[in-house]
């Protein structure tokens, strides 16, 4: 395995390298603005769900903590769920982003209006505090003071015993930035200058060491943003803060070709890399694009699933061992793709490399698609791959997760990537087919398309004065080249066909019509691992299929702060549909489309069951990957299935509450308490630690007639104490056991619907490093 792992290593940093090797420095974005979806598609109500979504909130709430931080009077309460718990204002931030991208891509005077409006009451707030400071991090000044002192205590998840304040504070930096850049706010420039000079004077006497020490703790994408105020003002001091904020713990491995990232949290680096790449764009550092090429050919080609996602309990998983994806009920987060579809733009941009718009799309039309509910709006955090789950969709009053962030700025931005031009405006690159108009070089260009119903997509010439360029289409890596055709005013056409496009350079005029044909295959595409689970496509689009719609428990969240879950029971997997097949060659003879029906298929296996894409189903529980078995491996493969699922299904079913201990979100959901505390993780998982004279602790749930169960790792140099409401209820004693442990004890009679569950250790030692912890009730 080790020599597998170090071939893949070469071959990656090989192909990393082989991208960087042709840099297309021509190619730029279309201004949003220049780009309109037309209705009809997916995408386009998608649009009109998320306006619906963004004026439900109410932006004197959203304002509030960044009001209040500046000592003045909010207009109006917080939200609640996060944004009153310890990342207040971070919503506020990402509204900002969504209104801007908004407004660019629709036009909407209503969405205008509340842009400014956030706009000018965020610059009262900066102006009342007189200091450049603008941000709703309920810890406030001293915070602040105490890192520009130097007195910095970070951990993955904190800073100074505030929940990631610089992931907080990143929010607004970047929606201040697109409110100026993509909404065309000049105020906000202002804003974002002061607020930069700000982050300037509190980190200007501290040394690269005490940054990087700093930088520990999740920080989004700073290193982006201060990069774009460099390119918004030219001044180098923002650049060289960009790059003192660029966390060497990931870039250095990066920049070796060494992959580092099982166990880690995924959007923690996702941002750092965009950073990076962002850095390399602006300076021309051909390492730092290596390192950012080196981490996109990783997680996409290793550690992602057919619909574009990643990541389990919001955490890279082995890339040897999916076992988590296929089991977990919290599969790839909603943010990791949102990031990753940013990446990847910034990549083709400046390589040309079709894969990484390939990517794009199978990302948008499978993920970003499926993550906002069609009918009752409403975005979703996890997205499970386990059989026979589902998903859970935000409410506007009671649901301000950081995928709700990311959420309503999705759904704005789908104009940026349908079309590219390159730098002179010789060429108009087709990226998407999603029915749309583009305004470029002169000329209006509408794409007329049902696709993916339609195989294929048509362009017409609108308006514009009779000229020449290039128009140059995509051509998909699911698509046979070969049976490409292309007709132009109903004629058919030759054309080029080379740097993975197919196109066409002519004098184009006023009328011109251009239809490309696109036949789609079924494609079975087998999980990353190389384990015997496949999902299918057509085309582009990943096809599941409904197993139900009983106990979706939570499937339209309260403001709980476990209420992204999906908590409901959960489905045996030994009882799903399973594909039996001798030669894995012929798996897609199982399928068959059904007449009439676009997109539409059935599919043979242990029950018949009806394939459609995943973005088509909502409110469900459903199917994305079937296990494919011999007859002979069939009830091995079951028997041994059901043995290791009987277990931990029967603990689940008695599990009042939980922590996994080390994870972000679990540990942040039970509010934890920490002191000379830290975290790790290794061939068991995450875990925490209290080191000699620290402690940590949750609240959590109580349940009658419960215990509390601990999964610990004994060591002869830990020891530990276990407390409940202040009082002692166990213990765990040193052990040279390396055994993983097991230690139930009862829970005292209490009417209380929380307790306080607090280790520390007995002596001098530390404590034993503590997995999870569960509350489970005997009932």
């Amino acid at each position: 395995m080790k020599l597998y792992a170090h071939i893949l290593t070469i071959l990656l940093l090989t192909l990393s390298q082989s991208a960087m090797s042709e840099r297309h420095q021509d190619l730029v974005s279309i201004p949003v603005e220049d780009v309109r979806l037309t209705s009809g598609s997916p995408y386009y109500h998608a649009q009109q769900m998320d306006i619906r979504y963004l004026l439900a909130l109410d932006p004197d709430r959203l304002l509030a903590p960044y009001l209040k931080g500046a000592g003045l009077k909010a207009k109006a309460e917080n939200y609640s769920n996060w944004e009153n718990t310890g990342l207040d204002g971070h919503i506020g931030g990402h509204y900002l982003s969504a209104l801007s991208y908004m407004y660019a891509a629709t036009g909407n005077e209503e969405i205008l209006s509340r842009l400014r409006y956030m706009v000018s009451e965020l610059g009262r707030a900066q102006a009342a505090k007189g200091d450049g400071y603008l941000c709703g991090d309920p810890k406030g000044e001293e915070l602040w003071l105490q890192i520009k002192r130097g007195d910095i205590k970070a951990q993955s998840f904190s800073l100074n015993g505030g929940w990631v304040p610089l992931y907080n504070i990143h929010k607004i930096y970047a929606g201040l930035r697109d409110a100026y850049l993509i909404g065309h706010q000049e105020e906000a420039k202002g804003i974002l200058t002061k607020l930069t000079d700000w982050m300037l004077d509190i980190t200007s006497g501290l040394t690269d060491e005490q940054i990087q020490q700093m930088l520990v703790s999740e920080h989004g994408g700073l290193n982006e943003t201060f990069a774009d105020v460099y390119a918004i003002t030219g001044d180098k001091r923002y650049l060289t803060m960009a790059r003192r904020f660029s966390h060497h713990a990931l870039l250095d491995p990066m920049l070796r070709g060494e992959s580092k990232l099982d166990g880690i949290h995924a959007n923690t680096q996702i941002p750092k890399v965009v950073g990076f790449k962002r850095i390399a764009d602006v300076t021309g550092d051909s390492d730092w694009d290596r390192a950012a090429a080196w981490f996109w050919q990783d997680v996409t080609t290793r550690r992602s699933v057919s619909i574009g996602g990643n990541s389990v309990r919001e955490h890279f998983h082995p890339a040897t061992d999916f076992t988590p994806m296929r089991e977990s009920e919290q599969g790839p987060e909603t943010c990791n793709t949102y990031n990753m579809l940013r990446l990847s733009k910034m990549l083709w941009l400046s390589t040309g490399d079709t894969k990484y718009m390939d990517f794009v799309e199978r990302g948008l039309q499978n993920h970003i698609l499926s993550s906002i509910n069609p009918v009752q709006g409403g975005f979703v955090y996890f997205t499970p791959m386990r059989s026979g789950h589902y998903r859970v969709y935000s409410q506007p009053q009671t649901s301000m997760w950081c995928c709700v962030g990311s959420g309503m700025e999705n759904h704005a931005r789908y104009g940026e990537y349908i079309y590219t031009s390159s730098a002179k405006g010789e060429s108009l690159y087709v990226n998407l087919f999603i029915p749309s108009t583009v305004k470029w070089n002169g000329s209006t260009i509408e794409q007329l398309t049902r696709f993916p119903e339609e195989q294929g997509t048509s362009f017409i010439i609108r308006e514009g004065k009779k000229q020449k360029f290039s128009l140059s289409i995509r051509i998909p890596a699911w698509a046979e080249p070969s049976e490409i055709s292309a007709t132009l005013n109903g004629k058919p056409i030759t054309y080029q066909s080379e740097g993975g496009h197919l196109t066409i350079n002519r004098k184009w005029q006023q009328g011109d019509s251009l239809h490309i044909t696109l036949p789609m295959h079924l494609r079975a595409e087998q999980m990353a691992d190389g384990a015997p689970y496949y999902s299918f496509s057509y085309g582009p689009v990943v096809l599941a299929a409904e197993t139900g719609r009983d106990r979706q428990d939570g499937l339209f969240a309260d403001d709980s702060r476990g209420g992204h879950i999906a908590a409901g029971p959960k489905l045996p997997l030994t009882s799903m549909p399973v594909i039996i097949e001798d030669n894995p060659q012929t798996i897609l003879s199982h399928i068959t489309p059904v007449d009439g029906k676009p997109l539409t298929f059935r599919l043979k296996a242990s029950e018949e069951q009806t394939l459609v894409p995943f973005y088509q189903l909502y409110d469900c529980r459903y199917m994305v990957y079937w296990p494919v078995y011999t007859s002979a491996e069939r009830e091995k493969m079951l028997a041994e299935q059901k043995l290791r699922e009987q277990e931990q299904l029967e603990l689940d079913k008695h599990t009042a509450d939980l922590v996994i201990c080390g994870e972000q979100q679990p540990e942040s959901d039970h509010f934890v308490q920490m002191d000379k505390s830290r975290t790790g993780v290794d061939d068991n998982g995450h875990w925490r630690v209290a080191d000699k004279g620290g402690s940590f602790g949750y609240t959590m749930k109580n349940s009658p007639s419960a215990k509390l169960r601990i999964v610990c790792q004994p060591s002869s140099n830990a020891d530990m104490r276990i407390m409940v409401d202040g009082k002692q209820v166990g213990s765990v004693a040193a052990s040279a056991s390396k055994e993983l442990k097991v230690v139930e004890v009862p829970l005292p009679k209490s009417a209380d619907e929380k307790i306080s569950v607090t280790f520390l250790p007995d002596t001098q030692k530390r404590t034993p490093m503590v997995y999870e912890v569960r509350v489970k009730s005997e009932e």
